[in-house]
């Protein structure tokens, strides 16, 4: 889908030359936000006062004539699991309502030093845990593209934000498919880098071993330039890889001759007619670039989702466990410790989060481990080998990113089954740890955006920028 939206690009390039100042694209931003997020809801916390400031403050560096950073002046949304010193951090949960950090996230500061604009906090559903941003504490995200529908989750905030041109882009969190599934939904661009090549530090853990920071842009380049700013290594994490951000802007060019397209060979049930159609009108297109088309198969991919809702939520109740209301956060009164601890977590937590906590205490719990997380992470161990032996025969894999376009809003609020079974096309890449992106590829049902989602093997980032800007070519 083409969007009317000024791009990360040249927004940058129009403040370093003068066309324009940080402050007239801040107002900009900000009158489209006082215009439509009423009816949207994409942000938790608009940071008015402190945008302002900070464009001011490239303004002046500029009249200075001081080295400019290369997101100078851009508007920048963040999601509200993301740690801003002094700026509430929710989650999107009343248990952390009016929590301020004492810190930024990694990622933060490198915008901050990249000379990025923060604009707001962006809606999610509750510790990033769901599909379609309606299990947010305060309210539902609509998609800017029609408002009767979900803009997808659990970043929906973060993609609303960029489709209604609220910025011109804006960070998300990924643990399975929460930035590919509503960039797809909101027809924009989005990217889970490879896990590792992107700093976690500063941002509120959902399930540690599957979490991954990213962009949602409305162009390829644009992604390649943000990944570009908040990758590369951190030693304030532990899981960081230690090796810089490859170029990803100096590829975009260089076209598909040669590559290897891996397609897969049975898809899985539930994809809507027009999503497959557009899947194969990428193929045809890919090929028609010069690339080579090959079919695949991932035998493990069955078992996917039912390894997923183990694993993460394992992990989510080992690192909610310290919402306690002790340290930070709401806290419930009561007679004592215990039953405090009790009233604190009913009262602050949401019933998909309670639903995910209670499941992934199950599955660890003594006499229960092995049949259920130890099974998983044995299932996890088989769809990275699958994945390995796909690799072989191809350089990316594409396959769509959500089976649907974006659905009315309550229309699977009511089956947690069936809102889970959104994320069959983009759990599989969380699992092994490697590299996936959506690009958008003309619209199906209702004339709603479809995203086709490029995978790439570990650190695989540069090729699947590649075929990403020539699908964006096609389009």
């Amino acid at each position: 889908m083409t969007q009317p939206f000024a791009t990360v690009v040249d927004i940058a390039r129009d403040i370093a030359s003068g066309n324009t100042s940080a402050v007239e694209v801040l107002e900009h931003h900000l009158a489209r936000i006082n215009e439509r997020e009423h009816d949207i809801h994409a942000f938790n916390l608009v940071t008015t006062e402190q945008a302002r400031a900070t464009a001011q403050q490239v303004d002046a560096d500029i009249k200075a004539g001081k080295k400019l950073g290369p997101l100078a002046g851009v508007p920048i949304a963040l999601k509200d699991n993301m740690c801003t010193r002094g700026i509430e951090t929710t989650c999107s949960s009343k248990i952390l309502e009016g929590w301020k950090p004492p810190y930024d996230a990694t990622v933060v500061t490198r915008l901050q030093q990249a000379g990025a604009v923060m604009v707001g906090k962006t809606n999610l559903d509750e510790f990033a845990m769901g599909s379609s941003t309606e299990n947010s504490a305060f309210g539902p995200t609509k998609n800017p593209l029609d408002t009767t529908r979900v803009p997808g989750g659990s970043s929906g905030g973060s993609a609303a934000a960029v489709a209604a041109g609220f910025a011109a882009a804006s960070l998300g969190s990924d643990t399975g498919g929460s930035i590919r599934q509503p960039a797809s939904l909101c027809g924009l661009v989005g990217v889970k880098p490879t896990y590792g090549l992107v700093s976690r530090q500063g941002i509120v853990a959902f399930a540690s071993s599957l979490d991954q920071v990213g962009p949602f842009t409305h162009t390829v380049a644009d992604a390649a330039l943000m990944m570009e700013v908040i990758g590369g290594h951190d030693p304030l994490d532990s899981t960081s890889l230690p090796q810089p951000m490859p170029s990803l802007t100096s590829v975009l060019g260089q076209g598909v001759t040669g590559l290897r397209i891996g397609r897969l060979a049975d898809m899985p049930d539930g994809c809507e007619p027009e999503v497959l159609a557009r899947m194969d009108a990428a193929y045809a297109a890919l090929q028609a670039a010069g690339a080579t088309i090959v079919d695949i198969s991932l035998p493990s991919l069955s078992y996917c989702l039912t390894a997923y809702y183990l694993v993460a939520p394992a992990e989510a109740s080992s690192n909610l466990a310290r919402y306690d209301g002790v340290r930070y956060g709401m806290r419930v009164e009561t007679a004592d410790l215990h039953s405090m601890y009790g009233a604190t977590r009913a009262a602050g937590f949401g019933a998909e989060v309670k639903r995910r906590i209670m499941l992934g205490t199950y599955a660890l719990s003594a006499g229960y481990f092995d049949a259920y997380y130890g099974k998983a992470l044995k299932v996890r161990r088989l769809i990275a080998n699958d994945f390995a032996a796909a690799y072989e025969k191809c350089d990316v894999i594409l396959t769509p990113t959500s089976p649907t376009v974006a659905f009315p809003l309550g229309d699977k609020t009511s089956d947690p089954l069936t809102m889970y079974l959104c994320d069959i096309f983009t759990i599989p890449t969380n699992l092994a740890g490697h590299a996936a992106m959506s690009v958008p590829f003309g619209t199906g049902a209702h004339n709603m955006p479809v995203g086709v989602q490029v995978l790439a093997p570990a650190l695989g980032e540069p090729t699947m920028f590649r075929v990403a800007a020539e699908l964006e070519r096609a389009s």
